[in-house]
């Protein structure tokens, strides 16, 4: 017999799923499940009286037309402790209630983010926020070794101005931006989904993609089952094609061949792309067609 959703959250509340060296994430509650959903865009109240496969079904139909008003009838709160670098990424997302740890009231979290020497990456050479590569780890050993220097180094002077007995809010200015935050974060569903959306993309930032990564696939799935398979169908896992993209693939279909070679694609691309040495619209249309196996690779 499956688990009910009372059951469910309370097997994941206050259950820390660690990350990076010392970050967490947990469920704190929810409020909401897919059979709320339903009601509300049934505009219906009390027990549900139709099969699961119909609730299924609608859910499926909102996601997939973004009818998505539904899904701000449920809520989920979380406990996060987070480096504060990925908390300024994190916070721009101003869809959601947020009450963080306080460094004037209380001494800040004695931990900070460390980076392997494995884990070194280089900045990306076609995208200006990104990484690259990784280095070699003999040459991470020497930056991880100078970051645990300096992460000492600017612990014990935040923590000599404590003893010293300079205000906490003051004392706090020179602490680095790897040192831990914590912070409760509620949100509705919709808003949340649209944070997946966004941070388990493969261009997000690695550190927040795997806050985002555990939230989705260990708690979400689990409280939201017919949302979240919904939510990897048409979002997370599909494609979407722009009119310039659609035409492309309307003209590789007129030469009766599959899949064309990149030079006929650049050929057949939009004619606002010939000629350009580098074009992001051009380079993704690209991409595209290569997974849906248009273009060879």
């Amino acid at each position: 017999m499956a688990a009910s959703n009372a059951q469910i959250v309370e097997e994941l509340r206050w259950k820390k799923f660690p990350l990076l060296n010392d970050g967490f994430v947990c469920l704190v509650d929810c409020m909401g499940d897919d059979e709320a959903l339903v009601q509300a865009a049934r505009v219906s109240y009390g027990d549900g009286t139709r099969p699961v496969s119909d609730n299924r079904t609608l859910i499926r139909y909102l996601l997939r037309h973004r009818h998505t008003t539904p899904f701000e009838m449920a809520e989920i709160k979380f406990l996060v402790r987070v480096p504060m670098d990925t908390w300024r990424q994190w916070i721009r997302h101003r869809t959601a209630s947020v009450n963080e740890y306080s460094t004037r009231y209380s001494l800040a979290i004695d931990s900070m983010v460390t980076t392997p020497p494995d884990e070194w990456r280089t900045q990306a050479t076609t995208n200006r926020q990104g990484s690259g590569d990784y280095l070699p780890a003999e040459q991470g050993a020497a930056l991880t070794q100078s970051e645990a220097k300096f992460q000492q180094s600017a612990r014990d002077l935040y923590q000599s101005r404590i003893d010293a007995g300079i205000a906490r809010e003051q004392a706090r200015k020179d602490l680095p931006l790897c040192t831990y935050t914590e912070a409760y974060w509620k949100i509705d569903l919709h808003n949340l989904l649209h944070f997946l959306m966004l941070r388990m993309e493969s261009h997000a930032q690695l550190e927040i993609r795997q806050y985002a990564t555990v939230m989705g696939e260990e708690i979400v799935s689990k409280l939201f089952p017919l949302t979240w398979e919904a939510f990897k169908d048409y979002i997370m896992d599909s494609i979407q094609l722009t009119r310039l993209d659609s035409q492309v693939i309307q003209r590789i279909a007129a030469t009766g061949k599959s899949p064309v070679t990149v030079d006929e694609f650049l050929a057949l691309g939009d004619p606002s792309w010939q000629g350009l040495q580098r074009c992001r619209e051009r380079d993704e249309c690209l991409e595209k067609l290569q997974f849906l196996g248009l273009v060879e690779k």
